[in-house]
């Protein structure tokens, strides 16, 4: 590795640590604490951990964290999949321990704050990914049906969490929290184009590799 590359490499995985741990570090100092139980502020904090792993998530799948491979890269993603499920469990066990009225309005969709259904329907897209990725091999879901399922739910999932973090005024510091919030965003959208481009021209790759055997143009 090169210089340049062990650099490039270092300024990635450096911008991706301070995306996340700032708005943690600041959350960590915020006023709001000294009023929260421990539970709470676990459930919190859970939360915020859950949102810098959607980050993580369509970096990982689009190949934009060196210098992990593209299988590496898949299977960090698959695992990275489980901490956020475990984290999404975290957070909501500890809300619900702290106030089961809150929570049970929540999951029902009854709860009078803005936030709430945002959230929980990112929780539930979570949930039937982490699942369907369990039992991919059981289901025998084949690549091209695992991508139409997984790509609308991973929507949902980074659309909601984001929607849910910037309703919530609690303890993580405004600018950090929409920044994070921006650069999910931005990278889910990247790598969505990133691999639409990808497909296309393994298509056109397929089609010219037929011209060549037959003598036939594609179509």
């Amino acid at each position: 590795m090169t210089r340049w590359k062990l650099a490039r490499v270092i300024l990635i995985w450096a911008a991706l640590a301070l995306a996340i741990g700032v708005p943690i570090a600041l959350a960590a100092a915020s006023e709001q604490l000294a009023w929260r139980g421990p539970v709470y502020i676990l459930a919190g904090f859970a939360g915020i951990i859950a949102l810098g792993l959607v980050l993580v998530q369509p970096l990982l799948i689009g190949g934009y964290l060196p210098p992990l491979s593209a299988y590496r890269g898949r299977r960090a993603h698959h695992w990275i999949g489980g901490a956020l499920a475990l984290a999404i469990v975290i957070h909501v066990a500890g809300l619900w321990i702290t106030s089961p009225p809150d929570m049970i309005d929540a999951l029902t969709y009854t709860s009078p704050t803005p936030f709430s259904p945002f959230g929980v329907t990112a929780m539930w897209a979570i949930f039937i990914v982490a699942l369907l990725a369990l039992l991919r091999r059981r289901l025998g879901l084949r690549p091209r049906t695992w991508r139409f399922v997984h790509m609308p739910l991973a929507i949902v999932i980074v659309a909601g969490s984001v929607v849910h973090c910037l309703l919530i005024e609690g303890t993580m510091e405004t600018i950090s929290k929409a920044a994070l919030c921006a650069l999910v965003l931005a990278a889910t959208v990247k790598v969505m184009i990133d691999l639409q481009v990808w497909r296309k021209r393994r298509a056109l790759r397929g089609d010219a590799r037929a011209h060549a055997i037959t003598g036939r143009r594609p179509g």
